[in-house]
């Protein structure tokens, strides 16, 4: 089911953690709606197994819960510490680390675990990172270690002058691909599993922004240039590691990309996190649109002047280049925006709006966040929330974020 169909009742959610007690910042996550993003999801990705992105949950009991549905396989953690307390704690088998580490605290605990070794599988896209795991425990001190290439899939145009997409590997064409892995395949003590791209470009960038139509038209025509380039390119990467090593994995892609990163053959497996939760990032995609699932609500501490009131607390910031995009969205009551001199604050955010003479100090808003993992690793806790046979909504467990089980990673 489609987010457009799932509209949450706010007050409902607001009465349900009130008569739960607890205090704010509060998160609430409706599991209907999650359950409707989790099939969703899976629609989407036409078959292909979805590979949960950790960075975009940091609840340990949702990422459980989501394995154990039909169509999930793996995690792709963020943190190598993260990736080595999944696959112990949770009992993961396939922890893919999205990302490079240099971390030799985490890394020289994670090598001296054989089970850990055997369940996670560390990202490189330098012979460098080979170097650092060496430098921290010889090969014949440690198990064999699992990595997988980061291949970059950005769109490069007019001779690579033109960079489309994030930067992350150097590693793009086939000759930079093969020449790692046989550097890989040469040394002691590793073992070429898999290759990762995301396809930023099209995953992460909104196609149906309002009031942007020619804008959405160039990104649209751009990410199916860009889909059209890579796979032909990764297709051929993999078709070269192949004869090379056995590949475990190719893991490709993100929420936004899940329709057309499933028609790539050389595909395994496809990352997806953020849709889970919903932030109101993808409300500006055309192809689909999650139902939000969490929202976080505040405290009206003050009423400062007519029209206005401030809560406390309120700057859960999202990553990416700053602008309105990344702020909070407060959704309930109706009618209420930013002021433009102070925005979303650290300790307290203004609000402006008709609604605002209706509240009182003591009265809560909700926000929906913009991606996932800025909200849940500024609280400890996650309010559970779903409706009854009749209908009425109540808090049916509260279970704690990564933050609440005292971990902070990233």
């Amino acid at each position: 089911m489609q987010g457009d169909d799932h509209r949450p009742d706010w007050a409902a959610v607001d009465d349900a953690v009130r008569h739960a007690g607890l205090d704010s910042p509060v998160i609430a996550l409706d599991l209907d709606a999650l359950e409707d993003n989790i099939d969703d999801l899976r629609r989407r990705a036409n078959g292909v197994p979805i590979r949960v992105a950790s960075k975009s949950l940091r609840v340990r009991s949702m990422i459980d819960r989501v394995l154990d549905r039909d169509g999930f396989a793996g995690v792709l953690a963020y943190d190598a510490a993260e990736a080595h307390w999944l696959a112990t704690e949770s009992e993961i088998g396939d922890v893919l680390l999205g990302y490079p580490t240099c971390r030799r605290e985490a890394l020289a605990s994670l090598l001296v675990d054989e089970q850990a070794c055997s369940r996670v599988t560390l990202l490189v896209d330098d012979p460098g990172h080979l170097d650092l795991v060496d430098s921290i425990l010889r090969p014949e001190q440690r198990p064999r270690v699992r990595v997988a290439i980061d291949l970059d899939a950005s769109l490069r145009v007019a001779g690579g002058r033109v960079h489309l997409g994030v930067r992350r590997s150097p590693v793009h064409t086939v000759s930079q691909a093969v020449a790692l892995a046989r550097t890989i395949e040469s040394r002691d003590g590793f073992r070429l599993v898999g290759v990762m791209s995301y396809e930023a470009q099209v995953a992460g960038v909104g196609n149906d922004v309002e009031g942007k139509a020619a804008t959405n038209a160039a990104v649209r025509a751009m990410q199916a240039v860009s889909m059209r380039e890579l796979r032909h390119r990764r297709g051929a990467v993999i078709s070269a590691l192949r004869r090379i090593t056995d590949l475990e994995f190719v893991n490709a892609g993100g929420t936004g990309s899940l329709e057309e990163t499933s028609k790539d053959s050389s595909v395994t497996d496809i990352a997806a996190g953020s849709g889970l939760f919903g932030g109101h990032l993808f409300d500006n995609y055309r192809h689909f649109h999650p139902a939000p699932a969490m929202a976080f609500g505040l405290d009206v501490l003050r009423r400062p002047a007519d029209g206005m009131i401030t809560c406390g607390g309120g700057g859960w910031i999202a990553s990416g280049p700053p602008g309105l995009d990344r702020l909070p969205k407060p959704v309930w009551p109706e009618g209420l925006q930013y002021v433009d001199t102070e925005s979303a604050g650290e300790v307290q955010t203004p609000l402006a709006g008709d609604a605002a003479d209706e509240l009182s100090i003591g009265d809560r808003v909700w926000f929906r966040h913009t991606k996932s993992g800025e909200v849940c690793e500024r609280s400890e806790r996650v309010a559970l929330i779903q409706r009854d046979a009749r209908g009425d909504t109540h808090v049916v467990d509260v279970v704690p974020t990564y933050r609440g089980e005292g971990k902070c990673f990233l």
